[in-house]
C-alpha cells in the first residue's frame, strides 16, 4: 500500500502526498479495492485554502497511529471539492441530512458501493481515532445495521433532489417580494445580511443594483451602498493590497477568515464597478480598481488563467501575514507615521485579533480627504505593504477553475469597459483565450487546469454557464464573432446534456460519472448556481443573436427558480439579478462607428448609462457575424447608436447626450 497523491493535479491533494495515510484519488479503482478487502471507505473532502482542513491534516492525517488505523481498516479517498463539485454536492447533501449542518473538511464513511452511512466535518485527533475504531467494529459486527443506515441516507439524498418542484414565472411582483425580503433581513447598522460568520453578499447586491435601476428604489441602492462601505472599510478587505477575504468571523466585518477566493473577488469587482457607475462614488471606484489589480497581480499564474485562492494560513497560523501591533507599525514607519497609522487603521494595544494584534480596518473616510492626507495615506500603505512582503506569505492554490475564471472574465471586461482600464480589458480577453484554448477540449469543458495542462474532471453546469457568460462579455467589448460562436457551442452542449426535461437543469451532464444521485441545486451560495449562471448566458446570448429559443429556455429555467427567488432571496441572488435583466428586456444597444471604437463617445455613454444586464456591441456597420450591427447604417457619415428591446429599436441617436437622454427614458421605449 502507498499514498497515491503524488501525481495529482490538485494542490489540495498534493498537500497530502507525504501523509502516512494510503490515500487514493477518487476513482472506480479505489472502490473496487474496498470491495476486494471488504472494508468501508473514508471519503475526505476539502480544499487547499481551508483552515480546518489543514488542522485535521496536521492532527490526524500526519499522525502515524491514526494513519495505521485508516490503512488497516479502510480505503481512504481524498477529494478536492473545487475540482469535483459533483462529488462534494452529493456527499454534502448526505452530511447535512445526517447532521443538520455541513462544512469542510467533510468526513464521510461509506460502503464499498459509495453509500454513506456516517458523516461529519472536522474531528479532533482523539475523537477521530475513537470514531475509526467504532466504525470499524460496526462494519465487522453490525454489518446489516450499517447497510440499513446507508440505504436510509441514500434515500434522503435522493429526496433532496430539486428537480420537478413548483415553478413561478418571473414577474415584477416576484422581484419586489425578493427585494422586500432582503430589506427585512439586512443588518441596518453594519451592512450585509445575517450575523457571524458574515459573508459578502455579492450576488444579492448585484440584484439590488439592477432592481434599483428598474424601479428607482432608493432603499435597494442604499442597502448596496451601506454594505459595500462597511465591507471595504472592514478587515475583510485587505487595506494594503486590495482583495476581499472569504468571510468575517464577526458581525462587524473586522476579523476575516483570511483565505481570499477568486470567485468572491470577481463577483465583488462587478458590484463595486457597477456601484461606481450608478453613483460616481470615488470610494467604490477605488475598491473596484484595487480588486481588479489584486486579481491580476496576486492570482495571475505563469501559464495563464487566475489561481483559485490564497490560503487562510501562513506557516500553520492564521493572520500571520496580515495582523499588526502598534509596535510593529512604529517599527515599519517610525514613531510619527506609525502612531498616525495605528489611529487610522484602529490598531490598539488590546488588539482586535490574537495575541494583542489587530487586523487593519479603515477608521474614517480617506478618498475625499485633503490631498496631503491622501498622499500620506498612500505613502504609509506602500511602506507597510513592503514591510508585509518580508513576512512569510500564505500559500496559493494555483489550479485554474473554469467557472471562476469565467466570472473573472465578465468582471474584468465590465471594469475595463466602464473605467477605460486597458489592463482589465486585455486581461479579460487573455483569460477568455485560456479558457477557449485549454479548457474547451473536443467541444466539452474541462473543469480545471494547472501549469498549462487541463485536468480530467469534466465541467459541470456552472462551468458552462460562467464561461459562456464570460465569452459573451468579451464579445461585447471586442465584437469578435469567435466569442459569440464559442458561447453558442457551450450553451448548445448545456441544453443537450444537462437539461432535466421540466425546464430545469442538472449540475452534471447525462454522460458524466454516475454518483448516488444526479445533483441539481438551484441555490446561489458562494458562487452562482449552475442554473443561474446558465440563465445569465442564455438571456445575453438571445439578446445578442436574436435567436428566441435560447430566451425561451432561460425563461423556463428561471421559472423553476422563481419560488426560491420570492421566498428565499438570500439564496437566489444571481437568479434574481438575471431575472431583473430579463424583465427589463434586456436592452440591446448597437453602435455603428465611423472611427475607432475605443475613442467613440457613444460607446462610453452606452456602457456608463445602460441598465445592468444590457448587451452592447460596437463596430463598423454590417460587421460579419454580428447580428446587432446588421442593417444599422451610419447617420450622415457619423456614428449612430440604436437602442433596442426584443430587436425592436427606437430612432438612432448620434450624440452621447442624446443617448444618455434616451437611456434615461428607457422604460418608455416603444416601437417607432
Amino acid at each position: 500500500m502507498a499514498n497515491r497523491l503524488a501525481d495529482a493535479t490538485s494542490p489540495y491533494l498534493l498537500q497530502h502526498r507525504d501523509n502516512p495515510v494510503d490515500w487514493w484519488q477518487w476513482s472506480a479503482e479505489a472502490f473496487e479495492e474496498a470491495r476486494r478487502r471488504d472494508v468501508p471507505v473514508i471519503i475526505s473532502v476539502g480544499y487547499a485554502a481551508c483552515h480546518w482542513c489543514h488542522v485535521m491534516a496536521h492532527e490526524s492525517f500526519e499522525d502515524a497511529a491514526i494513519a495505521k488505523q485508516m490503512n488497516e481498516g479502510f480505503v481512504s479517498i481524498k477529494v478536492d471539492r473545487e475540482e469535483r463539485p459533483d462529488v462534494d454536492a452529493v456527499y454534502m447533501t448526505a452530511t447535512q441530512a445526517m447532521t443538520g449542518q455541513g462544512g469542510w473538511p467533510m468526513t464521510v464513511f461509506a460502503t464499498p458501493d459509495g453509500d454513506p452511512f456516517f458523516c461529519g466535518t472536522y474531528f479532533p485527533r482523539e475523537r477521530f481515532g475513537k470514531l475509526l475504531e467504532s466504525v470499524g467494529t460496526a462494519w465487522r459486527e453490525q454489518r446489516d445495521d450499517v447497510l440499513k443506515q446507508g440505504a436510509a441516507v441514500v434515500e434522503a439524498v435522493g429526496g433532496a433532489q430539486m428537480i420537478g418542484g413548483p415553478t413561478a414565472p418571473i414577474s415584477a411582483e416576484l422581484l419586489a417580494a425578493a427585494a422586500a425580503g432582503l430589506e427585512k433581513e439586512q443588518d441596518r447598522e453594519r451592512g450585509g445580511f445575517g450575523g457571524a460568520p458574515k459573508f459578502p453578499p455579492h450576488m444579492n447586491l448585484l440584484f439590488l443594483l439592477r432592481h434599483h435601476e428598474r424601479t428607482g428604489s432608493a432603499e435597494a441602492l442604499e442597502i448596496v451602498r451601506h454594505a459595500c462601505e462597511q465591507m471595504a472599510r472592514g478587515g475583510i478587505y485587505d487595506q494594503l493590497a486590495g482583495g476581499f477575504a472569504r468571510y468575517a468571523v464577526d458581525e462587524t466585518w473586522t476579523v476575516p477568515h483570511f483565505e481570499k477566493m477568486l470567485y468572491d473577488n470577481a463577483l465583488l469587482l462587478r458590484v463595486y464597478t457597477q456601484l461606481w457607475r450608478l453613483t460616481g462614488d470615488l470610494f467604490a471606484r477605488r475598491i473596484a480598481d484595487e480588486t481588479a489589480a489584486f486579481l491580476l497581480r496576486d492570482l495571475g499564474t505563469a501559464s495563464g488563467g487566475l489561481a483559485s485562492a490564497l490560503d487562510a494560513d501562513t506557516e500553520g497560523s492564521e493572520g500571520l501575514t496580515y495582523a499588526w501591533t502598534p509596535a510593529e507599525l512604529i517599527g515599519a514607519l517610525g514613531a510619527d507615521d506609525g502612531t498616525w497609522a495605528a489611529d487610522l487603521f484602529r490598531v490598539t494595544q488590546k488588539g482586535t485579533f490574537e495575541h494583542g494584534s489587530s487586523v487593519l480596518v479603515l477608521a474614517r473616510d480617506i478618498d475625499e480627504a485633503d490631498p496631503a492626507i491622501v498622499d500620506r495615506w498612500r505613502d504609509v500603505r506602500s511602506r507597510l505593504l513592503a514591510a508585509r512582503a518580508r513576512r512569510p506569505q500564505p500559500a496559493r492554490d494555483d489550479k485554474v477553475v473554469a467557472s471562476w475564471n469565467g466570472l473573472a472574465v465578465t468582471a474584468l471586461a465590465e471594469h475595463g469597459a466602464l473605467t477605460g482600464s486597458a489592463e482589465s480589458h486585455d486581461a479579460a480577453i487573455a483569460l477568455a483565450e485560456v479558457l477557449a484554448d485549454r479548457h474547451l477540449v473536443g467541444g466539452r469543458l474541462r473543469r480545471v487546469s494547472r501549469d498549462g495542462v487541463a485536468g480530467e474532471p469534466a465541467g459541470v453546469l456552472e462551468d458552462y454557464g460562467c464561461v459562456a457568460e464570460g465569452f459573451l462579455a468579451v464579445f461585447q467589448v471586442t465584437a469578435a464573432p469567435r466569442w459569440l460562436s464559442l458561447a453558442r457551442e457551450l450553451l448548445d452542449v448545456a441544453l443537450a446534456r444537462f437539461a432535466s426535461g421540466d425546464g430545469g437543469f442538472y449540475d452534471t451532464a447525462d454522460d458524466a460519472e454516475k454518483l448516488l444521485t444526479r445533483p441539481a441545486d438551484p441555490t446561489d451560495n458562494a458562487t452562482p448556481s449552475g442554473l443561474s449562471a446558465l440563465c445569465a448566458a442564455l438571456v445575453s446570448f438571445a439578446a445578442l443573436s436574436g435567436e428566441t429559443a435560447y430566451r425561451e429556455a432561460a425563461d423556463k429555467a428561471l421559472a423553476t427558480a422563481g419560488p426560491l427567488i420570492g421566498g428565499h432571496p438570500r439564496f437566489a441572488g444571481y437568479a434574481a439579478a438575471v431575472a431583473e435583466a430579463a424583465l427589463t428586456g434586456p436592452y440591446e444597444i448597437a453602435i455603428v462607428t465611423a472611427g475607432p471604437v475605443d475613442e467613440d463617445p457613444l460607446v462610453e455613454a452606452a456602457w456608463r448609462q445602460a441598465p445592468g444586464g444590457t448587451v452592447i456591441v460596437a463596430g463598423e456597420p454590417d460587421r460579419e457575424g454580428v447580428a446587432l450591427l446588421a442593417d444599422r447604417p451610419l447617420i450622415g457619415g457619423a456614428s449612430a447608436a440604436y437602442v433596442c428591446r426584443g430587436f425592436v429599436c427606437d430612432r438612432p441617436v448620434t450624440t452621447a447626450a442624446d443617448l444618455t437622454t434616451r437611456l434615461s427614458q428607457a422604460e418608455t421605449l416603444v416601437a417607432q
